[in-house]
């Protein structure tokens, strides 16, 4: 399919395009908590979800630990390791995404929404020469995608003038990243943990609300009055009304004086008896389960007893941020064109960084595998002069003599040593030699 030019307008003729919202749940979908909960008025409003302590620190501390991540940009040599590098083409929209957003702000931007909205769409600003120099998270309810009658994705997006888009547009796949989780009903919409953690989150809000109202009310629970005999519905509302305006709120706890055979009764169980501090640490559990986040990392429950920071963050990165971190980088790959062999990686050595005394146990045992150099900078430490190479003891041999020394007839010299002759060894001394040929002079004179 041919487009007249990249931004193509709404109103120009266009091939067919839809939406996907039929077969597969739909575009926008009603988040129900239960089958009919819709139509019972049961509903999990959005914006009262993102205000649930649980899910927003859930949201927060992921968005956080991943945007705190350095973006590398790597290649690949012919050993097949991968390497920091620089590049013209990539290194500047990477420490600098655009011009309102610094890397943290906009990688903040990118998960925030991928978390709330199941996706995650970013716009791609070129040069003259094609290439990527700027990047903008949209917001996710501007844009809406199509696909074609022969299958080729578009997307259609509303005004945005942070973005530089200055009316409704529909563009190309390839001028977007989309980045998107929980697939269920369509490859190309994503769906939110909030889809999962929402009731739970507003069983959270309600037992929060409950509490408040019960505190101003001078955590007085509420009750009946009763009267021994029939009294009129006029009577009843005037006594309701009295009471209201004067023993409750900031009037709560005032001495109330009941004639006519009134009695009060406390019909409201108290916040110790609903055991709400157990629900309300329930419905934080669930949220947390929907995000995978373990639940002391906000303050949920007890710390594990395990010491090992490393391996509590090991768990974390492999059963929370991974998959996500993963498939930021595949995006940026591929919205950015780059060739094969180079990449993006996120440096995660400072979210799984040890305590000093592992850290230090670790580099001890890593002699003869890394150098030294490469051990300081573990520490933050310069290079030495000499510490460019691994380095190990003088008393470790290589294989490759070890395997001279073996292919000996008796390699670790186990045979008897030869019997010692009588034979007077030769005696290479010149001057002892000169000294006897004189003496044999000496006697020939003498005969």
């Amino acid at each position: 399919m041919r487009l007249p030019r990249l931004f193509t307008r709404t109103k120009a003729t266009r091939p067919a395009l839809s939406a996907p919202i039929r077969g597969r749940g739909g575009w926008w979908r009603i988040l129900e908590s239960y089958p009919g909960a819709w139509q019972q008025n049961v509903e999990v409003k959005y914006d009262s979800v993102l205000s649930n302590h649980a899910d927003f620190a859930c949201r927060t501390l992921i968005a956080s630990d991943i945007a705190k991540l350095r973006i590398k940009l790597v290649q690949r040599d012919e050993n097949g390791i991968w390497s920091e590098v620089t590049n013209n083409a990539y290194s500047p929209v990477l420490r600098k995404p655009n011009h309102f957003q610094n890397r943290i702000q906009f990688m903040e931007s990118w998960i925030l929404s991928k978390l709330q909205r199941g996706n995650t769409f970013v716009l791609k600003k070129r040069d003259a020469r094609g290439v990527v120099v700027k990047l903008f998270v949209l917001e996710p309810g501007l844009v809406t995608p199509m696909v074609s009658d022969s299958g080729d994705v578009f997307y259609q997006m509303n005004t945005d003038h942070l973005a530089g888009v200055p009316e409704s547009v529909i563009v190309p796949a390839k001028e977007i990243i989309h980045d998107r989780f929980n697939c269920f009903y369509h490859p190309l919409v994503g769906l939110s943990p909030i889809f999962a953690g929402g009731l739970a989150a507003m069983q959270g809000l309600a037992i929060q609300n409950d509490s408040a109202l019960f505190f101003q009310n001078g955590a007085t629970p509420g009750g009946v009055l009763t009267a021994p005999g029939a009294i009129e519905d006029e009577t009843a509302g005037r006594i309701k009304e009295y009471w209201d305006n004067n023993f409750t709120g900031e009037n709560s706890g005032k001495v109330a004086v009941l004639g006519d055979g009134l009695k009060y009764d406390p019909m409201k169980a108290k916040a110790v008896d609903a055991q709400l501090i157990e629900q309300l640490k329930w419905s934080a559990e669930v949220v947390c389960s929907t995000y995978h986040v373990p639940p002391y990392k906000i303050g949920v429950g007890a710390m594990p007893t395990n010491n090992n920071v490393q391996a509590l963050n090991v768990e974390y990165y492999s059963q929370c941020l991974q998959v996500l971190i993963e498939a930021a980088e595949l995006c940026l790959d591929e919205g950015m064109e780059m060739k094969e062999g180079v990449g993006t990686e996120f440096d995660t050595e400072n979210l799984l960084r040890m305590d000093s005394a592992s850290q230090m146990e670790v580099l001890e045992k890593s002699k003869g595998i890394m150098s030294p150099n490469e051990q300081r900078r573990k520490l933050d430490l310069k290079p030495v002069t000499g510490g460019e190479s691994p380095m190990l003891q003088q008393q470790n041999f290589s294989l490759q003599a070890l395997a001279k020394r073996d292919a000996q007839a008796d390699p670790f010299g186990t045979a008897p040593a030869p019997a010692a002759t009588d034979a007077e060894p030769a005696n290479d001394n010149a001057a002892e030699a000169e000294a006897r040929a004189a003496l044999v002079e000496i006697y020939k004179g003498l005969i």
